[in-house]
């Protein structure tokens, strides 16, 4: 049963990327036609077309590679300044003019008789905005969406006082600083953990306590949440405090308990382990979560944070997957932070499904990957550089600047800005996009990252 849990796993991460795409591709193709440009072809993927299907005027198919996707809309690049209009060239300066007027040969093969008006450098500023923005707002709408179905309509998992683990004594490796720091070192050992046969029991495992039981008071001061439970435990080691139980029947009793002393790593702000360990109280009991509702209001909150720790990734991109081919190079353990790919995303999404998690919790799990999937493509394809669609909305925005300029200045408009002679640009940026994603893919097969460790 757990192979066939994990291929619908990775079969619903093929489908939400596929989905992903999809409307992306949507989002350009919708406007391209309601401004009257003529679109030949709507492709999901890349590669060999393993379906399509001829409409009216567009090719609408897929493609074998699920890495991305294109619409084809006639007339991307003007001819040259003062050319008539399906004019190429008027000769080579160069290497990279060459290839410029290459480019602009091949868009206006698909220029036919009656489509001079409908090509897309003759579209005003606005309009071509709104058409390349189209992709990645698609994301931004589809982000939005299941972020609203994970946090209101499932819920946040929320740490409450009910027990659910009791551990019969202090883990080996947070009963002193050197045995703490090695298990940051060696993080296998805190996996294999098991209690040794002289070890003391746990303070909890000492008082009795129980799972499925509720810690309702410490010390005769009422707690309705985790936080405040270890507030009391973790700055109090050695001490012993008073507790308040209720049972399961819904009897109460109260029990001294006498806090243990652990270490544990600090964590940084997204809840992962630093290099730092920190001594604190350790009573023996890991908490019940319950999923419980936000109010809308928190959607657009959750968002811009990780959109900005997203932002903060991507600016650092190159450098963390130079860091990640250096590790599976010398073979040391990833970082569980570094980037993935729609394989590991496959991959995630398969562990998630076949994991012993209730429905609930692989839903949110598989809900908040494509969430965090599709805000991650909107800001990737804001980066103004060919051939993102960031790079044209730039190209489009300096046309509208140098018009702008030029009527300031009394001074004839200047035309349409031609991006094909950023196509140098575009195929190197191009050629890195190709190497980055063939490093992470490589990683996500030989050293994948586990949700569950």
């Amino acid at each position: 049963m757990e192979p066939l849990l994990y291929l619908l796993g990775v079969l619903a991460a093929v489908v939400g990327v596929a989905l992903s795409i999809g409307l992306h591709e949507v989002g350009h193709l919708v406007p391209a036609k309601r401004f009257g440009v003529k679109v030949t072809q709507y492709m999901v993927g890349f590669g060999p077309t393993l379906w399509s299907r001829r409409g009216r005027e567009t090719e609408y198919g897929v493609k074998a590679i699920p890495l991305g996707g294109y619409v084809r809309m006639i007339g991307m690049y003007p001819p040259p300044d003062g050319a008539p209009a399906g004019a190429v060239g008027r000769g080579t300066t160069g290497r990279f003019e060459l290839l410029s007027q290459e480019a602009r040969a091949a868009a206006w093969e698909e220029v036919g008789p009656g489509d001079e008006h409908r090509v897309f450098y003759r579209l005003s500023v606005p309009k071509k905005v709104t058409i390349m923005l189209g992709g990645p707002v698609m994301n931004l709408v589809i982000a939005a969406f299941a972020f609203t179905m994970l946090l209101v309509g499932i819920g946040v998992p929320t740490p409450t006082t009910s027990i659910a683990t009791v551990y019969p004594c202090l883990p080996p490796t947070m009963a002193s600083q050197a045995a703490a720091q090695a298990a940051l070192a060696e993080p296998a050992r805190a996996d294999d953990e098991v209690c040794p046969a002289d070890a003391p029991a746990s303070p909890a495992a000492q008082a009795g306590l129980v799972a499925g039981e509720r810690i309702v008071a410490v010390d005769g001061r009422p707690v309705s949440e985790w936080s405040q439970l270890t507030d009391v435990t973790r700055n109090r080691p050695g001490a012993t405090v008073l507790l308040g139980i209720e049972a399961t029947d819904g009897t109460t009793r109260e029990v001294d308990v006498t806090l243990a002393t652990a270490w544990r790593p600090v964590l940084d702000e997204d809840g992962l382990p630093t290099d730092e360990v920190v001594s604190g109280g350790y009573l023996g009991v890991s908490p019940l979560a319950e999923y419980v509702a936000q109010p809308i209001s928190a959607v657009p909150a959750t968002m811009w944070g990780i959109a900005i720790r997203s932002g903060q990734a991507l600016l650092t991109l190159p450098v963390r997957v130079a860091e990640l081919a250096g590790d599976l190079v010398a073979g040391e353990e990833r970082d569980p932070r570094s980037p993935v790919s729609v394989v590991g995303v496959g991959r995630l999404s398969g562990e998630v499904t076949a994991a012993e998690e209730p429905v609930k919790a692989k839903a949110a799990t598989l809900l908040s990957l494509l969430a965090g999937l599709n805000l991650f493509l909107f800001l990737f394809n804001l980066v103004p550089l060919l051939p993102l669609d960031g790079g044209h909305v730039a190209g489009a925005l300096w046309e509208g600047l140098r018009r702008r300029v030029a009527a300031i200045r009394g001074r004839p408009d200047p035309g349409p800005v031609d991006v094909s002679r950023a196509l140098p640009l575009a195929y190197a940026v191009g050629i890195t996009l190709i190497a980055l994603s063939s490093v992470v893919i490589l990683a996500d097969v030989i050293n994948p990252i586990s949700i569950y460790g």
